[in-house]
């Protein structure tokens, strides 16, 4: 079957990676449908944007809905019967999930529950979902493996993430869907979230003002370029686990076609290099506000990707500041702001 006759379901089509992932479909030929709330956790302008310019492409069919509905979900499996679904919906934010966890009760796990259903009865040859590298928690043992435990979540939002891995594992199981379960590592980039540190940094020390670093500085994290993994997502969708063929170190099931993948950069940065790099890319020094770590956050985040290349081959690796680089210079292009 070639790219053009394919039918993608791509959830949250109007956020950040889903932007990204929908758009590259498209640019491969791909009919894609894209379901998105555009709810109101953020500039919903920003969202409008994305999808306006998903529209330009007549391959991109906008449906505004939540997932929640599941009679939408199941007319939308039952007529375009998508080849692929890539579940990106959810409510986002680990700070925000401490303030308002009934959002994510609703979103990311009714809404998910709707939508294995929708699959269950209209089964994709590959359901792809997102996950969250905060699902290992309280774990201190790093790089991170897909196959270490990850009983200690430490935000609500990751509990319904971790409550997502086990949902999808039981549908896999009981009726043969093939998922895999991403795990992504602090994604950043062009077109990002307003409520992510690079967004709220590069506008700060714009604006002249303070930024806030918790942990005193003493953070690392696995910053993964937008585009970076969207290659591998793009790579996996025509690689759906199968029952009894484990890789070296694989997450695969031994009761389902199910398995779980961490797509990071593979290597922490120290956050107060991450500041260098923002200072760097806009020519102005940054006004540090040192502050005690946040509730719900953990030290250090560092992906395993050996299974990951094992699936893939290599990945590329966009290095940190041409990354952020890349997101000032389309902040100033979006804003207006002249460099």
């Amino acid at each position: 079957m070639t790219e053009a006759s394919r039918t993608a379901l791509v959830t949250g089509s109007a956020g950040f990676i889903g932007f990204h992932l929908a758009k590259r479909l498209l640019d491969q030929g791909y009919r894609v449908i894209g379901l998105d709330a555009l709810t109101d956790y953020y500039d919903v302008a920003l969202k409008e944007r994305r999808h306006a310019i998903l529209g330009n492409n007549p391959g991109f069919k906008p449906i505004i809905a939540r997932t929640e509905d599941d009679e939408l979900l199941t007319a939308i499996f039952s007529e375009e019967r998508p080849e692929t679904v890539v579940h990106l919906a959810a409510q986002a934010g680990v700070r925000h999930s401490i303030e308002v966890p009934r959002t994510y009760v609703k979103s990311n796990l009714l809404g998910t529950a709707e939508l294995l259903e929708a699959a269950r009865a209209v089964p994709p040859r590959h359901l792809l979902m997102a996950s969250t590298s905060s699902v290992y928690g309280a774990n201190t043992e790093m790089p991170y493996r897909e196959t270490m435990r990850t009983d200690h979540q430490m935000s609500f939002y990751a509990a319904t993430k971790k409550a997502n891995e086990a949902m999808a594992h039981s549908y896999s199981h009981l009726f043969g869907i093939p998922i895999t379960m991403f795990r992504f590592f602090t994604v950043y980039g062009p077109w990002g979230r307003p409520d992510m540190a690079l967004f709220k940094f590069v506008k700060a020390i714009l604006e002249d003002r303070p930024i806030d670093i918790y942990n005193h500085g003493r953070m690392k994290r696995d910053f993964t370029y937008v585009e970076d993994l969207v290659e591998g997502l793009v790579r996996l969708i025509d690689t759906p686990p199968v029952m009894g063929a484990p890789l070296e170190g694989d997450s695969l099931s031994p009761v389902a076609p199910w398995r779980v993948l961490n797509i990071g950069h593979g290597a922490p940065e120290v956050l107060e290099d991450f500041v260098t790099a923002i200072e760097t890319a806009l020519g102005r020094k940054a006004k540090r506000n040192y502050m005690d770590m946040q509730p719900g956050d953990v030290p250090a985040t560092w992906a395993d990707t050996a299974l990951l290349t094992q699936l893939t081959g290599p990945l590329p690796r966009t290095a940190l500041a041409e990354g952020v680089a890349q997101f000032v210079a389309w902040y100033r292009s979006y804003y207006n702001i002249p460099g």
